[in-house]
């Protein structure tokens, strides 16, 4: 095992993981942008108020998209598993 096929392996799980993560951090910034909007202009000082809207927002993603994610997260460990034969002869 070389330093290129560590630092391969490494890109593409930092790849993967960001294309995962990615549609649920967005949905969450943008729910708690779009309630912090609204907080600043009713004066509503209240922590606890963007935990739900987030929650659903999130459900809604990962139901949505939750085949997506898996088949990603399933080919890269397809695509890692190929790469063993290689890395322990090399």
């Amino acid at each position: 095992m070389n330093d290129q096929a560590v630092i391969h392996i490494a890109v593409m799980t930092m790849i993967v993981s960001a294309k995962v993560a990615g549609p649920i951090l967005v949905m969450s910034l943008a729910i708690g942008l779009g309630v912090s909007i609204l907080q600043s202009i009713t004066q509503i000082q209240e922590v606890t108020l963007t935990f739900v809207p987030k929650l659903v927002g999130v459900a809604l993603v990962i139901v949505l998209t939750g085949n997506w994610m898996l088949n990603q997260l399933v080919g890269f460990t397809r695509e890692l598993f190929q790469l063993i034969p290689g890395l322990i002869a090399g």
